[in-house]
């Protein structure tokens, strides 16, 4: 890449010149500023002071030492202290010569032979549906491994499904006592729709039985432990580790209930898995790991017989990992699918896309299992994204104000439909095309106004925002690469024109401004996918992937294609919307997000 070349190039100018030694891979490229001329400009500025002459003189003598070393750069001008390098049209035109056609460009092939990376991600609770903070979550993991993926690394997505615990048995404790047997077959109700309701109606008899209580004289804090509701919970949970036959029969019939429930949004939502794991298979390697520490001295037992970890001296407090009753806590599980993760696996990194509200949990986890031994816990790494909220506020899934993901979808699904047929572009689908057109588009919609948000930031998600046809949206993207494939369509059929890969077109004419920028936006692909995995950032991706549209229809709405007189210069630019067509969609596809071939 050109980018790679200037700095090699400018690294052996500051040596010769002036003696200064520069990683050339250190040294920053910029865009140049559209208010001057140039494709990528060099600051100057920090090595001034060492080569002892003034920017303008530096910039000048970098600018020919360069220009004499490498061919493609045509010319150059100083701003100051700012260099700009203009690249000689030949390279653009070359650089599309080669990698039109090339449906992988700027993709790199996966290693599969090499350690895996492993992501984690969803890690739902089998006490509730799924709802719009687990939707980023699934996109933020999805994206985050087919980024990776991209890059050249090997990828293992798996889920851990937290399918036991408190909050589990307060549901199946409360169908038990005001369900009248209702299941999804009797009742029509989508299974984790169904055990959700029943997680709710917990928390609505338990609040009423903490009112009942406080009425009789007890403060609130001791009337919240002493609910006769919560303490039945507890002793069911007792139960579940006690291995209760009956208390077990009725854990694997409502979780069946929601497993069935969440194989159906996942699949709408277009993501999977490589591995499942359970967190009721995990907790008791989990509880072998605690005893180890007890052993090895690194935990202790507190004298009500909880076993806990003295954090202090790393900044933290004191963490419980079993109950005073015997019973597990999350990090206790997570303790032991660690360990059996990395022993499925080997793993090279373990990428837990998690809530910024764990932050402290996965502190606690990695310091643990280093004091246990266990090196590789310096793999361990915490993708922390910002929560989603609506406008009017936070989601609380006890008290049922959640958005659930799969209300959210079909509401997408139904308002992509009702505005692609006020647009009236797809009347000639037939049902079944219209009805996956209108799917595409709520899914990149969706997906898009999530994922264009750096993941560490909190966001604010409007529905109706995120499908509108203009802007930085999915269907923009979407609409655009549909119009490039119609463009291509009618140039097959009316020119007789064949794409393919290095097919050299010399064109006569000078390329215009816009059709530079689009050339650049092609060809800062590579670097932008490797900056994104070390970033684990599809945001970057989803920006780029805006960019590279919006120069796109720059350049289709001030230039004639297919009216073009001059046939070599008519090829060209039809290369040149095959290569944008052939990169929106791998873009997306790292989203996710399929792009449409009509619309």
């Amino acid at each position: 890449m050109i980018t790679t070349l200037l700095q090699h190039c400018i690294a052996d100018a500051l040596k010769k010149l002036y003696n200064i030694d520069a990683d050339a891979e250190s040294l920053v490229l910029q865009a140049t500023s559209k208010n001057f001329e140039g494709d990528y400009t060099f600051v100057v500025f920090p090595y001034v002071k060492q080569a002892r002459k003034a920017p303008d003189m530096v910039g000048r003598e970098i600018g020919e030492e360069v220009q004499n070393q490498c061919s493609e750069v045509k010319s150059f001008n100083v701003v100051k202290g700012f260099l700009n390098f203009v690249i000689d049209e030949r390279y653009w035109l070359a650089f599309v010569a080669k990698h039109v056609g090339d449906k992988q460009y700027g993709m790199k092939t996966a290693a599969t032979d090499a350690a895996p990376i492993v992501v984690e991600y969803s890690s739902p609770n089998t006490n509730k549906p799924l709802h719009l903070g687990h939707v980023r979550n699934n996109l933020l993991g999805w994206s985050v491994s087919q980024l990776l993926k991209a890059n050249g690394n090997n990828v293992k997505m798996v889920n851990l499904v937290n399918d036991r615990g408190i909050h589990i048995c307060k549901s199946m404790l409360a169908w038990q006592r005001f369900g009248n047997g209702e299941t999804p077959e009797n009742s029509g109700v989508k299974g984790d729709h169904l055990v959700g309701k029943y997680y709710v109606e917990f928390d609505k008899h338990y609040k009423a039985e903490i009112k009942e209580l406080m009425e009789q004289g007890m403060d609130e804090e001791e009337a919240k432990k002493q609910a006769p509701l919560l303490l039945e919970a507890q002793s069911m949970l007792k139960r579940w580790e006690e291995g209760d036959k009956e208390v077990r029969a009725l854990w694997e019939m409502m979780n069946g209930w929601v497993y069935a429930g969440f194989d159906e949004t996942y699949q709408r939502l277009g993501v999977g898995f490589d591995k499942i794991y359970y967190e009721s298979n995990t907790y008791m390697l989990g509880k072998e790991l605690v005893q180890k520490g007890l052993d090895m001295g690194v935990l202790y037992r507190r004298d009500d017989g909880a076993v806990c970890a003295d954090l202090t001296d790393a900044g933290l407090d004191h963490k419980v990992l079993l109950r005073k009753d015997g019973t597990s806590v999350y990090m206790t599980q997570d303790l032991g699918t660690a360990l059996l993760r990395q022993h499925d696996f080997g793993a090279e990194q373990l990428i837990y896309v998690v809530g910024n509200e764990q932050d402290y949990h996965f502190q606690v986890l990695k310091i643990i299992l280093k004091r246990l031994g266990y090196d590789w816990a310096d793999k361990l790494y915490h993708l922390s994204y910002g929560m989603v909220e609506l406008p009017n506020g936070k989601m609380k899934s006890r008290e049922g104000t959640v958005v659930d993901a799969d209300d959210l979808i079909t509401e997408m699904e139904q308002t992509a439909a009702a505005m692609s047929k006020e647009h009236g572009k797809n009347d000639d689908l037939s049902p079944e095309q219209q009805q996956r057109l209108f799917h595409m588009l709520a899914m990149g919609a969706l997906k898009y106004f999530i994922l264009k948000v750096d993941p560490s930031k909190n966001m604010l998600f409007n529905p109706a925002e995120s499908i509108d046809f203009n802007g930085n949206t999915g269907p923009f993207i979407q609409y655009t690469h549909a119009r490039i494939c119609s463009i291509i369509r009618k140039a097959e059929s009316e020119q007789n024109v064949v794409i393919k890969a290095g097919q050299d077109v010399t064109i006569q004419q000078l390329l215009s401004e816009k059709e530079r920028d689009v050339i650049k936006q092609l060809h800062n692909l590579p670097a932008t996918i490797e900056a994104a995995a070390a970033a684990y950032s599809p945001a970057m991706v989803a920006n780029y992937a805006f960019d590279l549209a919006k120069a796109f229809n720059s350049f289709y709405q001030d230039t004639p294609i297919l009216r073009d007189t001059d046939r070599d210069t008519m090829m060209f630019r039809i290369q040149l919307c095959s290569m944008v067509a052939t990169t929106l969609k791998n873009t997306m596809m790292i989203l996710g997000i399929e792009v449409p071939d009509r619309m």
